[in-house]
């Protein structure tokens, strides 16, 4: 099982917002009574949580020790960065993929915590942007190591790749290539693919893009890069928040260099060029034998006695397609050359932030008696539907790898088809997940804080095996 951790972050209460300006006039929200207990002979930390008097249909409650760190209100960003982000970045510069997922109610500090709101000052940078900044630095020293004069512009100068792109239902959103549909697909390698927009060239040729993946070879250029894709972002007003992200977001950023960027762009072309082959390869097929067989009277299809199958043309087809096939698997090798020739081992490692879409639909009885709202909208229903799927199906991706299944239920939700590949990288042993619960400590949001924390419990306690 992969290294995993559960944090917990709790935002700060928000402000009375009644129209009075008179500090004296203004109702203090009330907050949640909660307890956080080191538990003896380990590192990880319980909590409890008790509702105020008002709030009398509420019942406390209690987690397992899970939680390997409490982040109070008055932490900024960067103390979680120093301890959640900060300690795993000597995995992805020794080639690893760590993974970081932001699970709590909409309105609770997701975004906040992976992106941030402010950058215009480091101390306020998301999480995202903060090891991006310090991968930069590091790799800055490394290339000015390798590289004669530490000079730019070589081939081999390590750089960072950026992708970013939104799951909204069964589809993937491009957010650097104009916000481009693409579609999420497992290969005849049994690995989850994520295409986008399909263009015909020519020659028959169909070249079928990737998700982009922009090389940033500084921070301020990934920097611009991350904030232009954000505006593409779909947002959506809700009965809980008037900014939610009604998707989750997926955010890697790579270690790379223009050598792999042009190896892995070769395997393109080369599946393109394909294209047409084996099309015409499969027209042949059935051209011949749709001419050397007839339908026979009682329906079957039977040799026709006229035509001669032309297996001579029909070898000669696929020939060919084996040829062009074997030019992908070329290119496919020449990808896993360049990592081998490598002469450091951060070539490749992967950090992946997700910010998942808001989990506050929950059935009216869960409730706070003092927290009452508007029924969610029928498009608020059916998004809620599909996320709760997605929530669920990540849970129990989770529980089995942490009891090792043989069979992982990735197929369960386009969002776990596509963290397959994070979760299990190929080529690396193991990779590291981190979940990040953001919570609101405002008596109002008992109900759905207590199932954020529930379902990190969950997750805390499959992840160590113990299963109840």
């Amino acid at each position: 099982m992969q290294p995993f951790d559960v944090f917990t972050r709790w935002r700060p209460l928000p402000l009375p917002s009644p129209p009075s300006t008179d500090p004296q006039t203004q109702p203090t929200p009330q907050e949640i009574n909660r307890i956080h207990t080191k538990q003896p002979n380990t590192a990880h930390f319980s909590t409890s949580l008790t509702p105020p008097p008002s709030t009398s249909r509420d019942r406390p409650w209690k987690s397992d020790p899970v939680f390997t760190h409490v982040f109070e209100g008055t932490d900024t960003n960067k103390p979680v960065f120093d301890a959640a982000v900060s300690p795993i970045l000597p995995r992805v510069l020794s080639g690893q993929t760590c993974n970081f997922l932001a699970y709590g109610h909409s309105g609770s500090g997701k975004s906040h915590t992976i992106i941030g709101y402010d950058f215009a000052h480091q101390d306020e940078f998301g999480l995202c942007l903060a090891a991006a900044r310090d991968l930069f630095e590091e790799l800055g020293r490394i290339n000015a190591d390798r590289l004669p004069g530490g000079g730019g512009g070589q081939n081999d100068e390590l750089g960072i790749g950026l992708r970013m792109y939104e799951l909204r239902g069964n589809s993937a959103f491009d957010l650097q290539n104009a916000h481009c549909k693409c579609h999420i697909r497992e290969g005849y390698d049994g690995q989850t693919h994520i295409r986008g927009e399909t263009e015909v060239l020519d020659e028959g040729r169909v070249r079928v893009r990737p998700i982009v993946a922009k090389p940033c070879w500084d921070f301020d250029q990934l920097k611009r890069e991350l904030l232009a894709g954000l505006e593409l972002r779909a947002t959506g007003t809700s009965t809980i928040h008037d900014q939610s992200s009604r998707t989750h977001a997926v955010l890697e950023i790579e270690i790379v260099t223009r050598e792999l960027l042009e190896a892995r762009d070769a395997v393109v072309e080369r599946q393109s060029e394909l294209v047409p082959v084996a099309k015409r390869a499969t027209d042949v097929y059935l051209e011949e034998n749709m001419k050397g067989f007839v339908q026979a009277e009682d329906g079957k299809y039977v040799p026709n006695p006229e035509y001669q199958v032309n297996q001579t043309r029909i070898d000669k087809a696929e020939a060919k397609k084996a040829e062009f096939e074997s030019f992908v698997q070329k290119a496919e090798d020449h990808v896993n050359a360049v990592f081998k020739s490598s002469s450091h081992p951060c070539l490749g490692g992967k950090l992946v932030f997700v910010d998942l879409a808001g989990s506050e639909y929950y059935h009216d009885k869960s409730i706070s008696a003092s927290a009452p709202r508007a029924k969610p909208s029928v498009q608020e229903q059916r998004e809620g539907r599909q996320i709760n799927t997605d929530l669920l199906a990540l849970k129990e991706v989770i529980r089995a790898r942490a009891l090792k299944k043989g069979r992982i239920p990735y197929r369960s939700s386009p969002l776990t088809m596509v963290l397959r590949g994070h979760f299990e990288p190929s080529g690396a042993a193991e990779s590291y997940t981190a979940m990040i619960l953001t919570a609101s400590p405002e008596a109002t949001q008992f109900a759905a804080t207590t199932n954020t924390l529930k379902y990190g419990n969950l997750v805390g306690v499959a992840s160590g095996g113990k299963i109840k």
